[in-house]
């Protein structure tokens, strides 16, 4: 897959654009001024795979709770800032590895500089974002509302300001809810942009709707080679952002790492609990280090043939399964022992 070249951004250590893969992040759901929690979710979501985290910064307490933050953590943090700029220098002199503002709710030409000057002294890049939701009047007047030509003209319009106050470490997010719009707006902003493109569908809801929108605009966004670093928005646990940023990353050949479980979906022929099986695999294989492809099939007929395509697998049957490899029959085994069987041919496996 051929990917737009874009200017390489350092964050924290991390590098993203020019050649570098696509960065998974996330943010927090926590109170920032929680230390603790704060602390023990990004711990979490590190653990789950996020390679760059952010945090809202309402509050000066929050904008200060990020130095002790900073200490705990392993990834970069970057500071999530709205309506006050002094809230911007806090973060940076706070440490934070990024700061995320959209330039127009900041308010005055001055304050933006102030904090583009403290940016520049600290060497922290700005993310530069706008959504649907923030568009100017004139853009809306313009545009006869909400339009993908608008978000990007508004976008541009911001980097253009910053650029012309001597500063280019910036990274760029356009947002919709809408996922025709979003994925449209990517693809004009692509030509015209040379910063790191942060790719995400905002507002797209719960687990199961968010998910859904989620794969459908940012797969087709990172399949016409553009963004540099993705966040899946959902409604809920911000681990579950991270598995299903890993798997789109993955489905489209830009991540390797982590095993993928491949089931059927069942039918007459089933003889076990399949759904609960092929539950408890994606679990268990969750923080096993190996990149193959894992089935989990509902008979013992079809279940060989179906999973030639699969590195390893099991075939539930009677009573017994299936041990597969390479679409191989290795061993039959009880059907009480196949979850167990399969765990050890993984942890013993030799890639």
């Amino acid at each position: 897959m051929l990917r737009e070249q874009t200017k390489e951004i350092n964050i924290g250590g991390v590098k993203i654009g020019g050649s570098n893969p696509v960065a998974i992040q996330s943010m927090t759901n926590t109170k920032t001024e929680n230390i603790e929690a704060t602390v023990a979710q990004i711990l979490k979501l590190e653990a789950a795979g996020c390679e760059i985290i952010r945090c809202a910064v309402p509050t000066m307490e929050a904008a200060e709770a990020l130095k002790e933050i900073k200490k705990q953590i392993h990834i970069p943090l970057v500071a999530d800032i709205h309506f006050d700029y002094r809230l911007a220098i806090a973060a940076i002199e706070n440490g934070a590895d990024k700061i995320r503002i959209n330039p127009g709710n900041i308010g005055s030409e001055e304050r933006v500089r102030a904090v583009v000057d403290k940016a520049k002294e600290y060497g922290v890049p700005i993310r530069v974002g706008v959504n649907s939701g923030s568009l100017e009047k004139h853009l809306l007047e313009k545009y006869g509302g909400v339009t993908a030509e608008g978000i990007v003209e508004s976008a541009l319009d911001k980097v253009h300001m910053i650029e012309n106050m001597g500063y280019d470490n910036l990274v760029v997010s356009i947002k919709s809810s809408d996922v025709l719009m979003c994925v449209k707006a990517h693809e004009l902003i692509a030509k015209e942009c040379p910063y790191p493109l942060h790719v995400g569908i905002t507002e797209s809801g719960t687990v199961y709707s968010g998910n859904v929108k989620s794969s459908v605009g940012l797969g087709i966004i990172l399949y016409e080679g553009i963004g540099n670093t993705i966040r899946v928005s959902l409604t809920g646990d911000p681990v579950e952002e991270i598995r299903t940023a890993k798997l789109i990353l993955k489905t489209l050949g830009l991540k390797k790492g982590g095993i993928e479980v491949v089931s059927c979906p069942t039918c007459g022929r089933t003889k076990i609990d399949l759904i609960g099986l092929a539950n408890e695999v994606e679990k268990m294989v969750a923080n096993i280090p190996l990149d193959i492809k894992v089935a989990v099939m509902g008979c013992v007929v079809n279940g060989p043939g179906e999973a030639k395509e699969a590195d390893i697998g099991i075939a539930g049957g009677i009573g017994e399964g299936l041990l597969i490899k390479k679409g191989e029959i290795v061993k039959k085994v009880k059907e009480e022992e196949l979850l167990e069987t399969l765990r050890q041919e993984l942890l013993n496996w030799k890639e």
